[in-house]
């Protein structure tokens, strides 16, 4: 989960470590808003368990083990909510294990980061670990330009919504034009931080993961969320904690050194509904959901 070293040696490190971290999910969003639903990426695919081993990425430091059920528009279907109603998808970016399900959502409008898009096309795309020759026969993304203008500490900023509730902001270094979601909802705001980093833990701790393609830029971004985070009460969602739905449904919002207010205790608690494998945990405005998928991550990745 945290890269180990710097430069070379810690993008290096997942190949060659031999230790692995137990079973974590992978989370996708759905923001239940007037405008439609809005989901932020959509997990991982069974397809993922048959990875090119020609790549030593995908030979050495990942494993993914999941189920059909477990793709995000059967979960969604689940709770209610059908593939038609999903307006639109927000990819924070375009690794595996956020863009896996989007078969499942054929004529959603789907929003990516042109320079993404850019890195992850082509058989260069596939030699950076991307799996462009995957993408559905339907994908067809619209580029999501972020605005020079700040929201926050963020210098690069989108509202995704008439409202200006959804925001999508610039949270580079993972990937280089990585980006997160923030949703407005009411005194708190909810972060959909897809992997700027794996964890609450080292969101604070300002550990970089072992992949980012830029250390400098990732640090920034981390030191931008955290200033953030300080500024309101934060719900931090990233894209790997196993303890996101759970700060979710307790509205439990980031603790950090100048924040008086450690955790959302008086905030009322949320229903939550559904098996271990794709809960439904709504926000108290009914703007945000959450389900789930497993995949195994390499240590250090």
């Amino acid at each position: 989960m945290v890269g180990r070293g710097h430069g070379l040696a810690r993008r290096l490190a997942p190949l060659i470590d031999r230790e692995w971290l137990d079973w974590l999910p992978t989370f996708a969003y759905a923001i239940e808003h007037p405008e439609g639903v809005i989901l932020v990426d959509t997990g991982a695919s069974p397809g993922l368990m048959r990875l090119p081993r020609w790549h030593p990425y995908f030979r050495l430091a990942a494993r993914f083990n999941v189920e059909p059920e477990q793709e995000a528009a059967p979960q969604l279907k689940a709770l209610g909510i059908a593939a038609g109603d999903v307006k639109r998808i927000v990819l924070t970016h375009l690794h595996i294990d956020h863009d896996g399900g989007l078969a499942g959502f054929p004529q959603s409008e789907v929003l990516v980061a042109p320079g993404e898009l850019r890195m992850a096309t082509g058989f260069a795309g596939q030699l950076r670990g991307y799996l462009p020759q995957r993408w559905p026969k339907t994908f067809d993304p619209k580029p999501l330009a972020l605005e020079s203008r700040a929201f926050g500490p963020f210098a690069r900023s989108r509202f995704l919504t008439a409202d200006r509730t959804v925001i999508a902001i610039a949270t580079p270094g993972h990937t280089g034009d990585h980006l997160s979601v923030i949703v407005e909802d009411g005194d708190a705001a909810l972060f959909i931080a897809g992997d700027a980093s794996y964890s609450e833990e080292t969101l604070l701790g300002g550990a970089v993961d072992g992949v980012s393609v830029d250390e400098s830029a990732a640090s920034a971004t981390l030191v931008a969320i955290q200033a953030f985070d300080a500024s309101r009460p934060t719900l931090y969602l990233p894209a790997h904690d196993p303890d996101a739905a759970r700060r979710l449904a307790e509205r439990r919002t980031v603790a950090v050194a100048s924040q008086s207010m450690t955790a959302c205790a008086a905030c009322s608690p949320l229903a939550a509904t559904g098996a271990a494998l794709g809960d439904r945990i709504s926000a108290s405005s009914g703007k945000a959901q959450s389900e789930t998928r497993v995949i195994s991550k390499k240590s250090f990745e």
